[in-house]
């Protein structure tokens, strides 16, 4: 299974997909670094709400239920996106 980090990962292996480094990239790197943004972003802005809003911070529930809702969050912010 391959994963998407930022770049202090870099070097942690083949299943970890990092942005290139360096100011002189080749097209196809670039664009590599741009998608990588975008799909990295929209993960990083759903866990901003859950963490700024603290929707979870009452929650009285089984831990496998706070797994479901925490995904039904990301979900819902995706499509309003």
């Amino acid at each position: 299974m391959k994963c998407r980090a930022d770049k202090t990962y870099q070097g942690a292996g083949r299943c970890v997909r990092v942005p290139f480094r360096g100011r002189r990239l080749k097209r196809w790197q670039r664009r590599h670094n741009t998608t990588h943004a975008k799909i990295c972003c929209a993960g990083d802005q759903a866990m901003a709400t859950l963490k700024c809003r603290r929707p979870l911070r009452k929650l009285c529930c089984c831990p496998d239920r706070t797994t479901s809702i925490v995904k039904a969050v990301v979900v819902l912010h995706h499509a309003s996106a």
